[in-house]
């Protein structure tokens, strides 16, 4: 049976992942800063540890028997890529999947890009590209996926767009990324090296339509 963690297991998209994957079988890691906030788990496939995503000790015990890393991590986000990039070289442990954002790589065309750029600039597109460049140069089995705009829509429906070709669409449902993360990890050889962009298709425009 396939093990899994997952870091930052009670991000919304994570929890959704979690849900979907009850259904096969997978083992879940379930690793979290404070492990109070995971309410209800199923322990028959779930457990929970409690631990800083920027400290390798707690990666390295974390990542103990597990198969494949999902990192859906937010704050110290640098640190964070660099304290997992370590922990996995340790215990040999090579297929990541990391939740990025769309930018990083000034891919987002046209009144949109520059919409993007005024509201990520400043602290938030430039560490997330740094982070996802410690991914990139790791020599792990990584998989980037870089969402549009995220939206709480009760739909599944999107499309891909590989790193080196231009940004489509404006706005993405979280029900959309982990559809393709828990696809990813049922199918761990899929996508390997890559950086996904991910959006609902015909959402062009200069910002998203909700904002």
């Amino acid at each position: 049976m396939q093990k899994v963690l997952i870091l930052g297991a009670h991000g919304q998209i994570a929890r959704l992942v979690e849900r979907n994957l009850l259904e096969d079988d997978i083992q879940q890691r379930l690793f979290l800063r404070r492990a109070s906030r995971l309410k209800k788990i199923d322990v028959s496939k779930q457990e929970v540890f409690e631990g800083d995503a920027t400290k390798v000790s707690d990666l390295t015990k974390a990542l103990a028997d597990v198969d494949l890393v999902y990192a859906n991590l937010a704050g110290e986000i640098v640190a964070e890529a660099e304290a997992l990039v370590e922990a996995m070289r340790a215990t040999h442990v090579k297929r990541l999947i990391w939740i990025s954002t769309l930018g990083i790589y000034d891919e987002v065309p046209g009144a949109y890009g520059k919409w993007n750029h005024e509201m990520l600039d400043g602290g938030y597109l430039e560490t997330y590209a740094a982070a996802a460049k410690v991914i990139e140069d790791s020599g792990l089995a990584y998989t980037i996926i870089r969402p549009a705009w995220l939206t709480n829509y009760d739909e599944i429906s999107y499309e891909l767009t590989p790193k080196g070709t231009a940004f489509k669409g404006t706005e993405v449902s979280r029900k959309s990324v982990a559809d393709l993360v828990a696809k990813i990890i049922l199918a761990p050889e899929k996508y390997i090296g890559a950086s996904l962009g991910v959006n609902k298709p015909h959402t062009d425009g200069p910002k998203p339509s909700w904002y």
